[in-house]
């Protein structure tokens, strides 16, 4: 059964019915889910868990909204316990998360700072471990963008931003948390499909998500002799507060159009793709990039 949503109606989704978004913009990113219209869609309720990630313990960063936010309701609707990162104006729609995670009849540990520093990394597992007593899988989820027409308009301090905020933290944040991950343990990295198509607003962005692809590639060369696997998920146009806090409002209204799909995703749409990697379903799969994109083609 097809679920039934607000702007994805069955027919939306059966027949591919173009859907533009009303247009809006926020100044500040990290962008605030709460005051989105229309708000993202983050739970399905159609997905019913089957005990996948059964008492086990994820850390998720950006995990207070966007995909992150759908990646802990579908953990926690599989069992598991969840660390979510993030900054401290995302802090409503952290306490939100939290809410509909324990909802599930989950814990939910809210951890809020800068993932650009090192030494936060070291934090986030030490709060983690205390809590859970264990750490399972790492969502690498955090990411910012900023559009510009000209690489003569990327500054030094924009690249430097872009690059410490969407890569620096995946290598922080495994070194951290590397000593207590056992054989069955998973790494998952959200890319994007601008790491095989190029965007030409988002330069500095897609660079970055190309590093995301190549360090899961690598990484996971290292890690499988120890049973632990790393893979990473591309999604395509993605209905999330990066999009109205970095895109125009203009932008915004015709924001996944370009999809074969003729429509963005919305953030539930993703989370089964992270569940499958973080389970044991996925035991044969490591070192690879699943995307989400809408039919966007890529080259592997």
């Amino acid at each position: 059964m097809i679920p039934v949503y607000p702007y994805y109606s069955q027919e939306t989704v059966c027949n591919q019915v173009p859907i533009t978004f009303p247009p809006q913009h926020q100044d500040v990113q990290p962008g605030i889910q709460a005051i989105m219209q229309p708000q993202p869609i983050s739970d399905n309720p159609n997905y019913i868990g089957s005990g996948k990630l059964a008492n086990k313990a994820a850390i998720i960063t950006g995990g207070d909204s966007g995909i992150g936010r759908a990646v802990s309701i579908a953990f926690a609707k599989e069992g598991a316990d969840v660390a979510i990162v993030y900054t401290p104006r995302e802090q409503v729609d952290a306490l939100t998360t939290k809410q509909l995670v324990e909802k599930y009849g989950r814990q939910c540990l809210l951890i809020e700072g800068d993932l650009r520093k090192p030494e936060y990394s070291k934090e986030i597992v030490k709060r983690t471990i205390e809590t859970y007593g264990r750490i399972d899988t790492l969502i690498l989820n955090q990411g910012v963008q900023f559009p510009q027409e000209s690489i003569l308009n990327i500054s030094d301090e924009q690249m430097e931003d872009t690059f410490r905020t969407n890569i620096f933290p995946n290598f922080y944040l495994t070194k951290a948390a590397l000593p207590y991950l056992k054989p069955g343990s998973t790494v998952i990295s959200t890319a994007s499909v601008t790491a095989y198509q190029g965007k030409s607003l988002l330069l500095d962005y897609s660079s970055t998500k190309g590093a995301v692809v190549t360090f899961t590639r690598s990484l996971s060369l290292q890690l499988v002799d120890y049973g632990i696997r790393v893979n990473a998920v591309a999604p395509g146009p993605i209905w999330t507060p990066l999009i109205v806090s970095s895109y125009s409002a203009e932008y915004v209204k015709t924001f996944g159009l370009i999809s074969p799909m003729k429509r963005a995703g919305q953030p539930f749409e993703l989370a089964p793709t992270y569940v499958y990697l973080a389970s044991d379903d996925s035991s044969y799969v490591t070192g690879q990039v699943l995307h989400v994109n809408g039919g966007m083609s890529t080259e592997t």
